[in-house]
């Protein structure tokens, strides 16, 4: 029997789908990828001298891709380099040991420069060693270049591995072109020259420059390529040409080029040529609706009642509370005491003078009275009056205080939303699209008719998804609604874009005005969904689990519930990632601990929702309090559940 050819070309369509949805396959070409990339990074140089771009990656990475990356940048440093590229070993080894003690940990969280400071210093270090012992002949302004390329170049890698950023991205499309320039596997055909024919092409003004300036550097050519890669972008702004001319660009403008300067090198032509021809299989951009007045005027708008939330927002800050009159207390309880007694036209002149301190101390038998008074019973009487006066006057300004403090931390935070929307409609970068997607399992149990505990998850904007889990203190229908009420806030706010640690705090205010603190605790969990990044975020809770293999990590530390004050912030919030197949156990107050997760831990690919049933199930015995679990995991969308 005959197949047809467009049979044939689906059974190899659900082949290769299958093939791309296979972890075993989607792991090795990840495997691939990092070794591959750290193999081609080494091959960078300037002026024949060897560059640490692969260090920079190793040092930027963590966990075994990192290792990965220093396996694939020792081999290439070996292939390309040889016996000079001895410094270039001990590189990746100092940077493996870096990345090992340093990568993932909360101390690079809170120092974002301090890997770069790392790299350049295991590039300064090394330099100075070999110069010193093995007679390192390389010359003092190439020692301070490399260490600046080290250092820089990890920045620009941690940031492109941490978030997607125009600028950052056409640094990268230049290191990376760099590093090809010396990659040519055939005669005439780099792959640097490749790399730059595709991003003339199809990228950006930027990264077309900085790759034509990345071959100059690299010295492969005598032909200015920066002036060729530039002229082939701009023949994209030629109006009514054929679509052909655009993909010939880098090709035809690199023959006129060498025309013009009278230089002639045919090595970057094939490579070019067929880097512009690669550009037809990439994916077109969406094109951008144009700029038209409405967008304008809505960013001014923004802007304008940002500054006006902002402004009110310092008035509130900078009202001050006149001072209390103790004086006038003193003397009106003074009044009351000597209004009816027959000695005060003697000795009412003496009790005027009586000190504002009485109202801090206690009132004994009127030992603490500066004056004789014959009737001190009464007068210690109308003293005690004013102290209760005087601490009542004090807990309402208090309590204006913290009213006024709560309607100005909610004028700034909605000053610094506007704001904040305002600069995204000016940069109207691209949406970033998700690599993981959330399973997410709950299980929750209670004595009473309603359960106190609320677990809630939810899509926020940008790629962000919320695991939410609020715990109504107490059983029965009042730690419902409290829960029920927490819980339906934060998600509104979350949902519509609202920072995460703007809506926590809006709830604690919202607590502390209701005078109901430690009402609820409140468990939220961001997902990034482009990264795998998780943001811990708790107030009031118990501690959370991170397992990663066999390890069990306990997350989190006990804090004070939200509602105890509006000024002061007890939140905490714990940094982790579950890139690498890690599970998350968020727990309330009845569901147990550690000893619960660790009975029911069995399996990793066991389903979330039977895992938190089976951490359930662990838990205490007696079931006094309502208890609730929520499983966390983030798997690749390539990977089928």
């Amino acid at each position: 029997m005959m197949v047809s050819i467009g049979v044939q070309v689906r059974r190899w369509q659900r082949m290769m789908r299958r093939w791309v949805q296979d972890s075993r396959v989607h792991g090795a070409l990840q495997c691939a990828a990092y070794l591959l990339s750290g193999g081609l990074l080494s091959a960078a140089s300037l002026r024949g001298y060897p560059q640490p771009l692969a260090l920079a990656l190793v040092c930027a990475a963590s966990g075994w891709p990192g290792v990965l990356l220093a396996a694939g940048g020792l081999g290439g440093y070996l292939v390309f380099w040889g016996q000079a590229g001895g410094q270039c070993a001990l590189w990746i080894g100092l940077g493996l040991l870096a990345m090992v003690l340093l990568g993932g940990r909360q101390l690079l969280e809170d120092t974002p420069l301090l890997m770069s400071a790392v790299t350049g210093a295991i590039v300064a270090v090394s330099g100075l060693l070999f110069q010193l012992w093995q007679g390192d002949t390389t010359p003092v302004w190439m020692y301070l270049l490399r260490i600046a390329i080290a250092a820089g170049a990890n920045w620009v890698f941690t940031v492109a591995l941490q978030r997607r950023d125009a600028v950052v991205d056409w640094l990268v499309c230049g290191l990376g072109t760099l590093a090809l320039a010396q990659v040519m596997p055939i005669p005439y055909l780099g792959l640097g020259y490749i790399a730059a024919g595709f991003l003339a092409v199809s990228g950006a003004f930027p990264a077309a420059a900085l790759a034509g300036l990345a071959l100059d550097l690299a010295q492969v050519t005598p032909v200015p390529m920066t002036a060729a890669l530039c002229l082939a972008w701009l023949t994209r702004l030629i109006p009514g040409r054929a679509k052909w001319v655009r993909y010939a660009a880098p090709a035809v403008l690199y023959v006129a080029v060498m025309a013009l300067c009278g230089l002639w090198d045919l090595y970057p032509l094939p490579g070019l040529a067929l880097g512009g021809l690669a550009a037809v299989l990439a994916p077109g951009k969406p094109a951008l609706a144009g700029r038209r007045g409405e967008t304008g005027f809505a960013q001014v708008r923004l802007e304008m009642v940002s500054a006006v939330l902002s402004q009110t927002e310092q008035l509130l800050s900078d009202i001050q509370t006149p001072p209390i009159d103790e004086q006038a207390l003193v003397h009106r309880a003074v009044d009351r005491a000597c209004s009816s007694c027959s000695h005060r036209k003697n000795c009412r002149g003496k009790l005027d003078q009586l000190p504002t301190a009485l109202l801090h101390k206690p009132l004994g038998n009127g030992e603490e009275l500066s004056v004789h008074c014959r009737k001190s019973g009464r007068l210690l009487q109308e003293l005690r009056r004013s102290q209760e006066q005087l601490r009542a006057i004090r807990a309402d300004r208090d309590r204006q205080r913290e009213y006024r403090a709560a309607v100005a931390q909610q004028h700034r935070f909605l000053s610094e939303y506007l704001q904040d929307l305002s600069d995204r409609l000016a940069r109207r970068q691209s949406p970033v699209s998700p690599w993981f997607r959330p399973e997410i399992g709950a299980c929750s149990a209670s004595r009473e008719a309603v359960n106190g505990d609320k677990c809630l998850w939810f899509a926020g904007v940008e790629c962000r998804y919320y695991v939410l889990l609020c715990d109504g203190m107490g059983t029965g229908e009042e730690a419902a609604r409290d829960g029920a009420l927490v819980s339906g806030m934060l998600k509104k706010l979350l949902s519509s874009g609202y920072p995460a640690e703007y809506a926590l705090r809006s709830v604690n205010s919202l607590c502390a005005l209701r005078g109901c603190a430690g009402a609820v605790t409140v468990d939220l969990a961001e997902l990034q969904l482009d990264t795998g990044k998780v943001t811990l975020y708790k107030w009031g809770a118990p501690p959370s689990y991170l397992i990663s293999g066999a390890e069990t990590v306990k997350v989190g530390t006990a804090t004070p519930p939200p509602g105890l004050s509006v000024t002061d912030g007890r939140e905490t919030a714990e940094r982790l990632s579950l890139r690498r197949g890690q599970t998350l156990v968020l727990l309330s107050d009845g569901a147990g601990g550690e000893d619960a997760v660790h009975r029911a831990w069995r399996d990793a690919g066991e389903p979330s929702g039977e895992f938190a049933a089976k951490i359930l199930a662990s838990g205490p015995e007696d079931g006094q309090d309502d208890a609730t679990v929520a499983v966390v995991r983030l798997h690749p969308l390539s990977v089928s559940p």
